[in-house]
């Protein structure tokens, strides 16, 4: 999980706050002594940590509550505030040039994911209805081309590539590629090393002379901690950054690189590498961050991914059959295929509020595999079957379990859990008014242990 440590150490130091009428000067003193070690041990850069505490400090000793909140919940509110102006307050978008051509390119040292990264943000910017074009200019790391290339072809975005082994020239014949083929975006791919030195910047910032970049990206391993940190203060000293797109954060439990790197180098975080497939690459929103941090979920990417990938036609058809008490095994099926594209489980229920704890507290774990056996289980069935579980006796039982690889109690354990699940589906518009043991239960699907 994202920030899973200091997530823990955060929501644990405001649980001790919440059962108390009236908060002390000294009950915040102690709260934030917490944030801090917590913070600090997350790999924050200490001055970032000198600098949030005192601004928070400032804010919640002496103030008015709301009256809408009591003063743990107020405390919480000012520690959300502060950490999403940490990472820089609002989303930060890329710039899209009127006049196309909208020349990016991407920068870092070898290793951090920089071409990979190039792929995913053009598989971004080709869903937001633009015509990107990737050029191979990293000329010196054995396969970088040829890596290039196979992104290009599973993503069906044209590569640029040219025999010249100097990369300015391949820049310049590429923006003039670009501009011939109608092509509105152009995503370089430049040279990185194992360490910042002289050749390395200058190659780029002549580059950046050639082209005009609209965009000039950091691409930074999350994982590397205050090293991102100052890696991004170099690059942004020799070559004036637009932005940071962070890699394998999902990685990255401490998450010490997205809370600092605003505040050290003034350059916004634009997008976050959340996986290895190629459309893990996701806008950078510090509020819904900050959500995540401190437990409170992230509904509105959830919302915007399932807009993208859930066929609406479909999502309607599946209310009128729950309305209907008409859901079957087969529509079950499609439900989990229409859920996978999601992503992974475990990442879907970070994003729902409180269900991260729950699901720790109650001891339920996703298993990805399980939902294999699932399906497995499921296509093992005649539509018939499918269609009335009623219908599936003992040696039918026995016939899917062997069609499908799995054990007869396998089967038992789905055809209970889906009467189950059909049960909590036709209750979930109670779903608020149910306790917190229910809400466990109903969550209880045959993917979880």
């Amino acid at each position: 999980m994202i920030f899973e440590g200091l997530a823990d150490k955060l929501q644990s130091t405001f649980k001790k706050l919440r059962g108390r009428g009236k908060i002390t000067e000294a009950d915040v003193a102690e709260a934030l002594r917490e944030v801090r070690m917590a913070l600090l041990e997350a790999d924050v850069h200490f001055k970032v940590v000198k600098d949030l505490i005192a601004r928070i400090k400032e804010r919640a000793v002496g103030q008015e509550v709301l009256e809408s909140l009591t003063p743990a919940q107020q405390v919480v509110k000012i520690v959300n505030d502060e950490l999403t102006e940490l990472m820089g307050g609002t989303q930060s978008r890329i710039t899209i040039s009127p006049k196309p051509p909208t020349v990016i390119m991407l920068v870092g040292l070898q290793g951090a994911g920089k071409t990979t990264t190039v792929g995913k943000l053009g598989q971004y910017l080709k869903k937001q209805g633009k015509n990107p074009l990737l050029v191979a200019a990293d000329v010196y790391r054995p396969a970088a081309i040829k890596q290039l290339q196979v992104l290009g072809e599973q993503l069906s975005i044209p590569v640029f590539t040219m025999e010249e082994p100097q990369p300015v020239e391949i820049a310049k014949q590429a923006l003039e590629h670009a501009k011939l083929y109608a092509r509105d975006v152009v995503i370089i791919d430049t040279a990185g090393r194992l360490h910042i030195n002289e050749e390395l910047m200058q190659e780029l910032k002549d580059i950046k002379s050639a082209v005009k970049p609209h965009e000039i990206l950091l691409v930074v391993d999350a994982m590397t901690g205050q090293d991102a940190v100052n890696v991004a203060e170099s690059f942004n000293g020799d070559l004036g950054l637009d932005g940071i797109i962070l890699t394998k954060l999902d990685g990255d439990a401490r998450g010490g690189a997205a809370l600092s790197v605003k505040a050290v180098t003034g350059c916004p975080i634009k997008f976050a590498g959340m996986g290895e497939k190629l459309d893990a690459l996701e806008p950078f929103h510090p509020d819904r961050m900050a959500s995540r941090i401190l437990g409170m979920g992230d509904v509105l990417t959830l919302i915007e991914k399932a807009q993208a990938s859930i066929d609406l036609e479909q999502a309607k058809e599946m209310e009128r059959k729950l309305r209907k008490d008409d859901f079957t095994l087969e529509d079950f099926l499609d439900q989990l295929q229409q859920v996978k594209k999601l992503g992974p489980l475990d990442k879907i229920m970070e994003m729902l509020p409180g269900m991260n704890q729950l699901t720790k507290n109650q001891d339920i774990q996703i298993d990805e595999k399980e939902i294999a056996h699932v399906e497995a289980i499921i296509r093992s069935m005649t539509r018939a079957e499918r269609r009335d579980p009623n219908l599936i006796n003992g040696s039918r039982r026995k016939r899917i379990a062997a069609g499908s690889g799995t054990r007869v109690q396998d089967v038992n354990k789905l055809l209970k859990q889906f009467v189950e699940a059909r049960k909590m589906m036709k209750r979930f518009k109670d779903m608020q008014k149910m306790g917190k043991n229910k809400l466990s239960s109903m969550f209880k699907m045959p993917f979880m242990k």
